[in-house]
Order: C-alpha cells, then structure tokens, then sequence
C-alpha cells in the first residue's frame, strides 16, 4: 500500500492502533527469526503472530479504502 493511499486513514484512531498493534507483532516475529531454534511454544507464537498481522493488515487496508471511497472487497 503507497504513502498517498494511506495518508488519510492514518488520521484515523482505529487505524493508528492497528498500525502499532502491527508494528509490535512485527517486532516480536523479528526476535523469533534472529533465534536459531524456536521451541515449540514459540513456534506457536510464530504462526500465531503472522495470522493476526495479516489480519490487522486486511482491517487497515479497510479502512484505506473507506477513506477513498472505495467499496469493501468480498
């Protein structure tokens, strides 16, 4: 998503908190990565962790849209 696009939505409450929810999912998967083994916990995390930040990513890319006046994809 480009800089132009988003600019409206991140004056948007709801989209700066899913923006630094994540940032900091992002964060946490960067530790993961840098460990040369995961233990399975973490491993859970891992995947866990991928499915919620793609998921945050689909509700900012809503609400981009709604800035637009775009309608919502299916």
């Amino acid at each position: 998503m480009s800089q132009e696009t988003v600019a409206p939505a991140v004056h948007s409450d709801e989209y700066r908190q899913l923006e630094a929810q994540h940032h900091q999912y992002e964060s946490r998967l960067g530790e993961l990565a840098d460990k040369a083994v995961l233990s399975d916990e973490e491993q859970l995390e891992e995947i866990t962790l991928k499915k919620k930040k793609l998921q945050l990513k689909d509700k900012m890319q809503e609400i981009a849209r709604r800035f637009r006046g775009l309608p919502a994809e299916p």
